[in-house]
């Protein structure tokens, strides 16, 4: 990890902040949650550097990036990802994306789908399926903010103390990158969250690239029922899915075993063109 480049580039109009592995390596590029940052995804870099070049974006008004006056929307997110992705001179990569960085990684496979090799979603929040919609109302807003704000009160050690205690199988490693993505959030992030108008069926039946949507137990958190996969199946012929018991919306986080080997399957799977454009819904002996 010390080894790590840690830098920014000037990608859609604003200032981001990453950090790479490095190494002549195919590249794959890491989305982060709402409130998380680049360095959040610490434990599948460090298992996956030794075969990948692994970037870890910080989203717009998170990390260290820069926090405009407007633009939180996956759209704009996805533009973000594709500057940084033709800043950093990356050769078509496999991105993989959490929650608000899974939607943010289907807006990209949508939009710019000559851009991406593959895409992982963990369980990113079903905008695709007519009874989900962003929860951006005031009273969500407001529980939401005094729940940053108060986080943002307390030291790192508290923060990673009481996260360990209430989460015991998450990797330590992630812990403190956890903490440091709370004390680092900026709270402009709110000041223009509203419900998106997106066409998503038109956007995801642009995805071309081979698709894994890794879900959860909707009793622990999780955010895609099997009615939003069933949704997301009708405009992704080419989709596979894995579910993992025994976690909640933070896959990787609460199985981190389970979903590293489902990663790297599909890692190896579609590190082969011939894989691109595949039809049909699969479930593979090695991602189950």
């Amino acid at each position: 990890m010390s080894s790590w480049q840690s830098d920014f580039i000037h990608a859609n109009g604003i200032r981001l902040h990453y950090t790479r592995t490095g190494g002549a390596k195919p590249p794959l590029v890491l989305a982060h949650g709402f409130s998380d940052d680049g360095l959040c995804w610490t434990s599948v870099a460090q298992n996956l550097e030794a075969n990948y070049d692994v970037v870890m974006l910080d989203a717009r008004g998170h990390g260290l990036s820069d926090a405009p006056d407007q633009g939180y929307g996956p759209l704009e997110q996805s533009d973000d990802v594709a500057g940084a992705i033709a800043e950093l001179n990356l050769a078509r990569p496999v991105v993989i994306g959490h929650s608000m960085g899974a939607m943010t990684t289907l807006m990209l496979a949508g939009c710019h789908p000559n851009l991406v090799r593959a895409i992982v979603l963990e369980d990113p929040p079903p905008w695709w399926a007519a009874d989900f919609a962003p929860p951006f109302n005031e009273e969500w807003k407001r529980q939401t903010h005094a729940w940053l704000t108060a986080l943002q009160s307390q030291s790192r050690e508290s923060l990673i103390a009481a996260q360990r205690a209430e989460s015991p199988h998450w990797p330590e490693v992630d812990l403190t990158p956890w903490a440091d993505s709370k004390l680092r959030v900026n709270l402009k992030f709110f000041d223009q969250l509203s419900p998106f108008n997106i066409d998503w069926p038109v956007v995801v039946s642009g995805v071309r690239c081979p698709v894994l949507l890794i879900t959860g137990d909707p009793e622990r958190g999780a955010l895609v029922t099997p009615e939003h996969k069933l949704a997301l199946q009708e405009w992704l012929p080419q989709l596979r899915m894995l579910h993992i018991p025994g976690a909640g919306h933070s896959i990787r986080r609460d199985q981190f075993t389970a979903y590293l080997r489902a990663v790297r399957a599909f890692l190896a799977e579609v590190a082969d063109d011939s894989t691109q454009l595949t039809t049909g819904v699969k479930r593979d002996p090695d991602l189950e």
